[in-house]
């Protein structure tokens, strides 16, 4: 990440869908020899900062091909029996319509106690993370940012909206998460410094985000930069977003606001690792951006796809991994193609 002599790149595995696992089993995948364990090991946490207690899990109704359900952020969804994990549910209710009920749901569930939240021993937890000789990265996701955890609460469409209809209401959200970040990652800090530290958002499609530059600028950019100088400020040197979408437009905005890393750029919403990276410069760092789609086409597909982002893993500041999670049309042989390529690429066999 700072541009200087390694002996190999970081060499990451991004995952893949539940389904995905089932087809590489019957292809010959042993689950307790995962291919991904010959690449680089990191400790990743993001589960810390969503509603806690979280909702109970209560089903509304059921039948032989829907579930319709109350999940454990509060939202009332209906989800496919066939694939829950991977295809996309329908949400119906989201847990906050008022300013009332948000500050009701504030107060109960997002308390930054790192004993609920990590566990009654989450000093000894966090020593220990720290200890192990790998990047220790924590990630807040869903429920850390400022458009992301917002949508959450009271659904996109209405998100959208009430920028115009209702301003305040946004930015007493916004504010509501800053300090929950901050308060949760001061206790956090006491103990052990994380080597990166990100926020989440998922606001973009695959033309462009869902509201405005002009609109970043101005609710959120003010929330990024105060989390962003706390935690720096306590030592983390990578603060950074996961936005997948269409989000170049964004770019800049992140920038003023401190953020010095994003990820995953989607290459199918046309986000594309070495243009950022010409168009931006060094001081924004850089991972995945890997089009997961190659892997499904085959091995020639995926030499082409790692050849074009290799100047990018010699120069520095850029890890390289697929730009989403794997989807069940990418072969197991295509997969273990990949890793090896990806190895050879990164230095690291």
């Amino acid at each position: 990440m700072e541009y200087g002599e390694v002996d190999r790149a970081p060499f990451w595995d991004w995952g893949a869908w539940p389904e995905t696992v089932e087809r590489w089993k019957a292809e010959g995948f042993d689950p307790n020899r995962h291919p991904a364990a010959i690449c680089d090991q990191r400790h990743w946490v993001g589960h810390w900062f969503f509603p806690n207690p979280p909702f109970e899990r209560k089903i509304i109704s059921e039948d032989a091909s829907h579930v319709v359900y109350v999940n454990h952020e509060g939202i009332l969804m209906m989800e496919r029996r066939d694939q829950p994990q991977s295809s996309m549910p329908q949400f119906l209710k989201f847990p906050v319509e008022t300013r009332e009920e948000f500050r009701g749901f504030w107060a109960e569930r997002m308390r930054p106690d790192p004993a609920a939240r990590i566990g009654a021993d989450w000093r000894e937890k966090l020593a220990a993370m720290r200890a192990r000789p790998v990047p220790f990265i924590i990630i807040s996701d869903r429920w850390g940012g400022f458009f992301g955890p917002l949508r959450n609460l009271v659904g996109v469409e209405r998100l959208c909206t009430l920028f115009y209809d209702n301003p305040a209401f946004v930015e007493e959200m916004m504010d509501a998460d800053a300090d929950f970040i901050i308060a949760l990652m001061g206790h956090i800090l006491d103990v052990a410094v994380p080597d990166a530290f990100g926020l989440w958002e998922d606001m973009a499609y695959n033309h462009a985000p869902l509201i405005s530059p002009a609109m970043v600028r101005r609710f959120m950019l003010p929330r990024y930069r105060r989390v962003a100088d706390f935690v720096r400020s306590r030592g983390v040197r990578y603060v950074g977003l996961d936005s997948d979408g269409q989000v170049d437009c964004l770019i800049p905005v992140w920038l003023d606001a401190g953020l010095n890393f994003l990820y995953p750029f989607e290459v199918q919403a046309g986000m594309d690792v070495l243009a950022v990276r010409r168009k931006y410069g060094r001081e924004l760092r850089l991972w995945g951006g890997i089009d997961k789609r190659a892997l499904a086409r085959g091995p020639a597909a995926i030499d082409a796809e790692l050849r074009r982002v290799a100047p990018l893993i010699a120069e520095g500041g850029y890890i390289p991994h697929t730009d989403h999670s794997c989807p069940p049309d990418i072969s197991f042989a295509n997969y273990c193609h990949y890793l090896l390529r990806l190895s050879e690429a990164c230095g690291a066999r």
